[in-house]
């Protein structure tokens, strides 16, 4: 009996999206072009259903409406399936290592996104996984909202490429995310947070290495001056201690109508939320005429699923 021993078969890299720097500025813009057609029902190669057949793993190791319910929709809508995986109702939370846990759902399904904690579980489960790997958010970054950022930006006020950007705030994950922005889509990033809450050093060192128009002060009243947008985020992160002490430092950075004011008349204010009225931004100013918060989180949707394309192979 002849026993022939089959070829192996080379597998393609997965086009992982783990974090903007890490991609090109020319796929980044893919997939919010690909976002905007398909919120305007102008699907790529005109099938309304391109995730048919194709499943989505979604790990949970933090709490979220608005990742879930965009990802999960996002998928359905587009014709693919979805599972939900909770720390508490899955292996991962008794023990499973992450890389054992992405060699098994590799076998199941066709693309994962995780919201976790640690940037390294979010890698370990990249380097281990055979099927594409989507950063739903880490304490580092959040890059699938600065996608929504982006197209909600240019919905409102034209392209983003040399426009100024003022971020007022703690400089946390979104912070982060933005300066990765500022960099792969080509405009001015102004933070303005206290020294002691300045986005890693890194990020920072690695924006000027790139030519990147970024600036950091601690003085939001410069920062916005320009402004076409102002953005701002929570000043506890979820997961972190609540600290007094942290919201005081915090306090002169509010967002109000004053700040909002110092910017182009028709600078437009953005949150990723949750939000909380009364702490990073005035309730007059996220309810008012120049917050676009709404259509922001509406974008989650649409913006996933320009990542599902790309991560899927279908661009």
């Amino acid at each position: 009996m002849t026993v022939v021993t089959p070829t192996p078969v080379a597998l393609a890299t997965p086009k992982h999206f783990l974090d903007l720097d890490i991609m090109s500025g020319a796929d980044l813009r893919r997939i919010i072009e690909t976002s905007k057609a398909v919120k305007a029902k102008d699907f790529p190669n005109g099938n309304a259903k391109p995730f048919a057949g194709k499943a989505l793993a979604m790990i949970f190791e933090k709490p979220s409406t608005r990742t879930r319910v965009s990802f999960e929709i996002g998928m359905k809508s587009l014709g693919g399936d979805v599972v939900v995986l909770e720390r508490e109702s899955s292996q991962l939370g008794r023990g499973e290592t992450v890389a054992d846990t992405a060699r098994v759902l590799s076998r199941y399904v066709d693309c994962i996104m995780v919201r976790t904690t640690r940037e390294q579980k979010l890698m370990e489960l990249a380097e281990h996984a055979t099927v594409p790997v989507i950063n739903g958010l880490t304490d580092r970054t959040h890059p699938c909202q600065l996608m929504a950022d982006v197209m909600t930006f240019e919905e409102h006020r034209g392209p983003i490429q040399g426009k100024r950007v003022t971020w007022s705030g703690d400089g946390n994950n979104m912070a982060t995310s933005w300066i990765h922005a500022a960099v792969r889509f080509d405009f001015e990033l102004n933070i303005a947070c206290p020294a002691n809450l300045a986005p890693p050093r890194d990020v920072i060192n690695w924006a000027q290495g790139q030519g990147g128009k970024v600036k950091i002060s601690d003085n939001p009243q410069e920062a916005v001056k320009g402004a076409d947008c102002i953005v701002t985020d929570t000043w506890v992160s979820m997961g972190d201690a609540d600290s007094f002490d942290r919201t005081e430092q915090l306090r002169r950075f509010q967002v109000d109508e004053k700040l909002m004011k110092q910017a182009k008349p028709d600078a437009i204010f953005m949150h990723c939320l949750p939000a909380h009225r009364g702490d990073e931004m005035t309730a007059a100013v996220i309810d008012g005429p120049q917050s676009v918060v709404w259509d922001e989180a509406e974008n989650r949707l649409h913006a996933q699923q320009g990542i599902l394309y790309w991560c899927l192979g279908l661009l």
